[in-house]
């Protein structure tokens, strides 16, 4: 009934905002700018380019009169860009977006994208312009390597995820950020294209049809369904800390010594282990693509990159919650010594299964990756597609018998 209540509020107030939202054109995008970026010299700013290549958003990029890049417009969209408007989506997500990025930003300023402005009522947000960095799924699937970004995603989730949990907020504080960022409606598409749709014959599912019997057989799978049920009931249930929601390698940019993540519209309080196995997951998609971009012998060197990467990010993660623990801590029952590692081991099995989950649904449901489907050689690109289908089953079924990155690794090397 709370949520259902949450959910009638959240409507009555979309629907007051509804009546004052329009779509930003470019000079839309612009006019916004100089009035709401805090540049110094706005009238600067001249000319804007839509570079939006996700499904849910308009993304502008605003230039001055010498052609820079200065800041960025975003705009949600009442509807899904690739299906259109039959599949009509909240504009409260823009809200949520803005609000998680802030929180995210107060926690760890040096990895997020700093939101300057944010407007409810056009679901607008004006944000600092990244165009020094690059999106880090393209510079891995090309084989440029950012030595700093592992460790640097590691902090990142460690510094917000534990500011965000029971281990730092009051309790009354907690429960008041739960509701504040109660997302029904975007964490049902995550509960449908994580969770559901693969393991069912759906319109949504995207697949080559020489995948069928590897896509059948996940249908076909009492133990793994269950599993998958399993992870679906913890990421319905357990609010345990703020989450990014949606933290794959084209949510985050990259520089020499710098990471950056975008893009949290799918922003909730869920289990920890979610965050940390998405960001695995993407990082493993990146493995099981690169033979088709490198070719088999050359890309044995990078697929033992991404496989350090993994380490170095969950090692990073671990180490960092821990110390936070043990120095933030404010409740004395979590202070408890040795409480803080047992949580940890359960999020590293929570993250191996939603690894897997991750790695399924990029290969059978609607979302790809750029890291596979770029792939030009048609066989080579379904061979990649197999390798992820059966790892994420593996991963998912599994997940409580691997006890270390260590072991991951090991398991991976296993099923390639």
């Amino acid at each position: 009934m709370y949520r259902r209540l949450n959910v009638f509020i959240s409507r009555i107030n979309e629907e007051q905002a509804m009546s004052q939202y329009r779509t930003f054109t470019a000079q839309d995008a612009v006019d916004y700018a100089k009035q709401f970026g805090g540049l110094d010299n706005p009238s600067s700013l001249v000319e804007a380019q839509e570079i939006g290549d996700g499904n849910l958003n308009l993304v502008f990029k605003i230039f001055d009169a010498q052609g820079v890049s200065r800041i960025i417009v975003k705009q949600a969209l009442p509807y899904v860009r690739c299906v259109g408007e039959s599949w009509p989506l909240t504009l409260d997500r823009a809200r949520l977006e803005a609000q998680t990025l802030v929180a995210h930003y107060q926690h760890s300023p040096q990895h997020t994208v700093n939101i300057i402005h944010y407007d409810p009522a056009l679901a607008v947000m004006v944000m600092e312009d990244l165009s020094s960095h690059q999106i880090w799924r393209g510079e891995l699937i090309k084989n440029h390597f950012y030595p700093q970004a592992a460790r640097q995603l590691g902090e990142y989730l460690a510094h917000t995820l534990f500011h965000t949990s029971d281990f730092y907020l009051h309790p009354h504080e907690k429960k008041a950020q739960v509701a504040k960022f109660i997302n029904p409606e975007m964490c049902e598409i995550t509960e449908d294209l994580f969770f559901n749709d693969p393991y069912q014959i759906h319109e949504r599912n995207n697949y080559p049809a020489e995948l069928e019997n590897d896509v059948a057989a996940l249908r076909d799978d009492a133990q793994l369904k269950i599993a998958v049920a399993s992870l679906k009931h913890r990421f319905f249930s357990q609010a345990e800390a703020l989450l990014h929601g949606d933290i794959h390698s084209g949510s985050i940019f990259v520089a020499d010594e710098s990471l950056k993540a975008i893009d949290a519209e799918f922003g909730f309080y869920g289990p920890v282990g979610f965050d940390v196995g998405t960001a695995i997951g993407n990082l493993l998609l990146n493995f099981c693509g690169l033979p088709g971009h490198l070719g088999i012998r050359d890309a044995a060197a990078a697929r033992e990159q991404r496989l350090t990467d993994i380490q170095v990010l969950w090692t990073t993660f671990a180490e960092r919650f821990q110390a936070l623990a043990t120095e933030k801590t404010r409740d004395s029952a979590l202070a408890t010594p040795g409480y803080a590692s047992a949580f940890l081991k359960k999020v590293w099995n929570d993250a191996i299964g939603f690894c897997g989950t991750e790695l399924i649904r990029r290969s059978v449901g609607l979302s790809h990756v750029a890291d596979i489907d770029t792939i030009q050689d048609e066989a080579m690109r379904h061979a990649c597609l197999r390798h992820a289908i059966h790892l994420g089953r593996a991963l998912i079924v599994i997940a409580d018998r691997i006890d270390s990155a260590e072991e991951l690794v090991a398991r991976v090397r296993q099923y390639s």
